[in-house]
């Protein structure tokens, strides 16, 4: 037997992983017999190279946990004898002694912590500018409307200044453009850095990302989405400041709508109440000036007099036009992208009506969707156990428990045998257990992944094996009996695959990759028609959910601290940088929430899906979570292995 990877059987060889793993291989049994002291065999370390396995368990840590001041195993040895312990080769020491990837050091991230990694940073040339990801462009090159930093940190949204002038437009532009003039800035030595920023204040020594911008008191940067949405998101409250005097750009609606007058300090008024002889307007500017002067326009709806001669205005859910007559329709869906429904929306003249997918529910708001049916459950692994929390009710309980030296990895659930699958990292194993009848088995033997998915349609199982950079698939229902069986689906060309989430109804599977270049990619569940969905702004990518009802994918980034989503053709792409998104390992969507993982903080937690606020720590357990889910059915559809296997007499795949 090869000694380092296999043990010896009166019949034959074993893997390693196969000894005390609750299940006799062996003839004799000689596989689960315990040595002295009544303690099982002696299993070597299942951790592979990349990692470095907790004593006395079956836990894994990356390198980089070693000494980084934080718990990771449950006894605390990764964090001992710190002090005289050097980093490990292709890492960094910080002045705080934290050890981080090489690579990372002046990649425009404070990744140690205390800003060390970037003090000593080689500047760019002259005429060049650095991007957050590190590498440096021509100054050309900044707001040239193309991603020349793969994190797009040269394309920042504030490439220009907003002009305003007490809530007009420059001149030669009508106050209903839908957008304001850009001027160019002028680059500085970091990309995104000296810009002026909402609302019009200089902003020194701050870099913000594209989908970012600055506040005032140069402390942070906010989402462009959370500008003017009535909430103080920085501390200075910068991000609420001068919005009555914003043109309407787009994303963010005007403060004023057609039918009401803009007040002086920012506050809007019906205009049936301007120049009525009553002071509406804090201060006033609702009367006087040209209120007598007649409306003798020819509006298409309807005009009334103000201060600055009559006015046309327009109903609810029309805007007036260019040319200050005529009015036009709001088409809501469109530019009310996150706020207008959260499911299906329809225009129509002046108005718009929400509605929901099959298995949904509107809410009296008439906008929100509820799934209908039980209450949705989270099934969550930490350490041994897997959890499930009702996501209305907050009733915990443990649904399946495995031996304490054991972890729940990655998890999938089965909704038609109400089956829970999971990796067991310590056996190399994928098993199951029942729900109800609380039976449990092995699926397969000799494997090891970071993510697996189970198509309950087509009645297969997949999952990615990142350093055979391969994703394989085994039927649902397969018995281990020794040997192996399962297909490789994907090989070849893939550069580290990690997190993968299918779409069983349209046959399609998505995944990301967190190598050398991350990016995330799409292909049918046969393993055709692959081609990439994402390749710019990524750091790595490690947790995916899809969201069904939204036909949106999102994820969660490791590396740049953040939550993104687009749809599933890779357009709308979405960035909102969250602090404490630090060590996601899974994620899912239920309704309007994103719920994912946490490692590093042993919690698990959740946001809004669309603004990332709102932010909430459901669990926080003695232990590391790991794979979580929220099942749902979809849509009532099928796919083409969904009856008789498809007519194959072994596993069958399906292809859109």
């Amino acid at each position: 037997c090869a000694a380092s990877r296999q043990a010896a059987c009166v019949s034959g060889c074993i893997p390693v992983p196969w000894l005390c793993d609750g299940e006799q291989q062996c003839p004799d049994g000689t596989d689960e017999q315990c040595g002295q002291a009544g303690k099982c065999c002696a299993v070597s370390s299942v951790c592979g190279s990349k990692k470095v396995q907790c004593p006395g368990t079956h836990h894994c840590i990356p390198h980089w946990e070693l000494c980084d001041r934080h718990q990771d195993c449950e006894d605390g040895w990764d964090e001992e004898g710190c002090p005289q312990q050097p980093c490990l080769p292709g890492q960094w020491q910080c002045r705080n002694r934290v050890c981080i990837m090489a690579e990372w050091k002046c990649n425009g991230i404070d990744d140690c912590g205390d800003s060390s990694d970037e003090d000593v940073c080689a500047p760019c040339t002259p005429g060049m500018v650095r991007c957050d990801e590190g590498k440096c462009i021509l100054e050309s090159l900044m707001c040239d409307d193309k991603d020349d930093c793969l994190d797009g940190t040269d394309e920042p949204s504030t490439c220009g200044k907003l002009h305003t002038a007490a809530g007009s437009c420059p001149s030669g532009r009508g106050a209903t453009e839908l957008s304001c003039l850009m001027s160019p800035f002028a680059a500085s030595p970091q990309v995104g850095a000296a810009f002026t920023a909402h609302p019009l204040t200089p902003i020194l020594h701050l870099s913000c990302s594209r989908t970012h911008v600055p506040c005032r008191d140069g402390t942070g940067c906010v989402a462009q989405e959370y500008l003017c949405d009535g909430e103080k998101d920085c501390a200075d409250g910068s991000d609420e400041d001068g919005c009555a005097q914003l043109c309407n750009t787009p994303g963010h609606p005007a403060p004023c709508q057609s039918n009401e007058y803009p007040c002086g300090l920012g506050s809007c008024l019906n205009a049936s109440l301007v120049c009525n002889s009553q002071q509406d307007c804090a201060d006033g500017s609702d009367e006087g000036g040209n209120c007598s002067v007649p409306c003798q326009r020819s509006c298409t709806h309807l005009c009334y007099p103000s201060p600055q001669g009559p006015r046309c205005w327009c109903g609810p859910g029309y805007r007036l036009a260019v040319d200050g007559l005529s009015c036009v329709d709001i088409d809501e869906c469109t530019e009310w992208s996150k706020g207008a429904c959260s499911q299906t929306c329809l225009n129509a003249p002046g108005s718009y009506s929400c509605g929901c997918l099959p298995g949904y529910l509107l809410e009296p708001d008439g906008h929100t969707c509820k799934l209908t049916g039980p209450e949705p459950k989270l099934l969550v692994a930490v350490q041994s156990e897997v959890l499930s929390y009702g996501l209305r009710s907050g009733h915990e309980e443990v649904v399946l428990a495995t031996d304490k030296d054991r972890v729940v990895f990655s998890l999938d659930y089965d909704l038609v045998e109400r089956k829970v699958f999971w990796m067991d990292l310590a056996t190399e194993s994928i098993r199951w257990q029942d729900l109800s009848s609380g039976k449990k088995g092995t699926l397969v033997k000799g494997v090891r992944s970071d993510c697996i998915a189970v198509d309950w349609l087509g009645r297969n199982l997949y999952w990615t094996d990142g350093v055979a950079g391969q994703i394989l698939a085994t039927r649902l229902g397969a018995a281990w009996q020794g040997i192996p069986e399962y297909t490789v689906v994907m090989d070849g060309d893939l550069d580290q695959p990690h997190s993968l989430v299918l779409q069983p109804l349209a046959g399609l599977m998505y995944w990301s990759e967190v190598g050398s270049h991350s990016r995330l990619m799409e292909a049918s569940m046969d393993g055709s028609w692959r081609h990439v969905l994402l390749a710019q702004g990524l750091g790595w990518p490690t947790a995916l959910a899809l969201d069904f009802p939204t036909q949106r994918i999102f994820w969660l980034d490791e590396k740049l601290g953040s939550v993104g989503s687009a749809r599933l053709d890779g357009s709308s792409v979405k960035v909102l940088k969250l602090r404490w998104v630090r060590s996601p390992f899974a994620a899912a969507v239920c309704e309007g929430q994103l719920y994912w993982s946490e490692r590093k903080t042993w919690s698990v937690q959740q946001v809004d899906k669309a603004s990332g606020k709102n932010r909430t720590v459901l669990l926080k357990r003695h232990g590391q979570p790991h794979g979580l889910q929220v099942p749902s059915w979809g849509n009532p559809s099928t796919n083409g292995c969904a009856k008789s296997n498809g007519g194959c007499a072994q596993l069958c795949l399906p292809n859109p």
